[in-house]
């Protein structure tokens, strides 16, 4: 498979990844765009998905998040910094970048998200019509619900204490405060305190991502309680969507994720995978999660 190293300049920021050429095809292709989930770049695991869909006859773009990873940070925010809205555009602006290609057919662009960015394709796909098909894998529905599943209730007031703090130092120059993406400790604070997020985010970063960094603002918290991407299901029609659910996801909830699948409209369909939110990016449970998003691609997108 082959691929290439890509940038793409705007609001006055560097945005890096890598463009797949479809195979066994000539002329301008469909194309997914594809980003990851809450602090984790392209290399983990992401490149698979991209060439699944590369073997299928589609083109793909992969990129890092703005801040994160092979991407420079957009001017005034700190790098680490995960605001669901700055992301959505910059997914908004991918799109804008993969019609530009000569390679890619303008009007048979896709889009494929996994965890928060999976939320994200989500609200894409609601408010911007050149998604011609989306496909949202182990989503967080609500990020308030999501926040009182981690965080112990007892931890609430100090949380809030801390946030406004921070709001303060920031207003006042100083440099944003950051928190762990995950820990091994049993009362360690990080975003994201589950023993299976520390194991797959260290595992996964040693092994294949080392630009990976455990470390996210604190602010970035405050964000994520406030984003609703749920809400977007029904207005997501009617451009086609699937969603790739886990019931089993102790960390974006699946059976929450299984009740919102029912808000959207048709053309819509579920698709459930095994095991945790981990265990589609690698294994067999990847094999069964590409294979879903390249069949609902295939069907919506490269034959049209």
């Amino acid at each position: 498979m082959t691929r290439e190293d890509i940038e793409f300049t705007v609001e006055g920021t560097t945005i890096r990844g890598w463009f797949y050429p479809a195979a066994g095809t000539d002329g301008p292709t469909a194309c997914v765009v594809a980003q990851h989930g809450l602090s984790a770049v392209k290399e983990m695991w992401l490149d698979h998905y991209a060439e699944a869909f590369q073997a299928a006859g589609l083109a793909c773009v992969l990129y890092d998040h703005p801040g994160f990873g092979a991407s420079d940070a957009v001017p005034g925010y700190p790098r680490q910094e995960i605001d669901p809205w700055q992301q959505i555009r910059f997914m908004q602006h991918a799109i804008t970048y993969a019609q530009s290609r000569h390679e890619v057919d303008p009007e048979r662009v896709g889009l494929w998200g996994s965890s928060y960015g999976g939320a994200h394709a989500i609200v894409v796909a609601a408010t911007d019509r050149r998604v011609k098909a989306v496909v949202s894998q182990l989503m967080p529905v609500s990020g308030a619900a999501a926040f009182q599943q981690l965080v112990r209730i007892d931890r609430w007031a100090h949380i809030d204490e801390l946030f406004a703090a921070e709001h303060a130092a920031r207003f006042a120059g100083k440099e944003a405060t950051t928190i762990p993406v995950a820990t091994n400790e049993p009362d360690g604070e990080a975003a994201l305190p589950t023993p299976e997020t520390y194991r797959w985010f260290t595992e996964t970063a040693a092994e294949r991502a080392p630009s990976w960094r455990n470390e996210v603002t604190l602010l970035s918290m405050e964000y994520f309680r406030g984003y609703l991407p749920g809400a977007w299901l029904p207005l997501v029609s009617p451009t086609p969507l699937l969603m790739v659910v886990a019931p089993r996801d102790r960390l974006a909830d699946g059976q929450q994720a299984i009740r919102a699948y029912e808000t959207a409209l048709h053309p819509k369909r579920l698709a459930l995978v095994e095991g945790g939110h981990f265990d589609s990016y690698s294994g067999p449970g990847f094999e069964v999660a590409s294979g879903h998003a390249v069949d609902w691609f295939v069907e919506h997108l490269r034959d049209v």
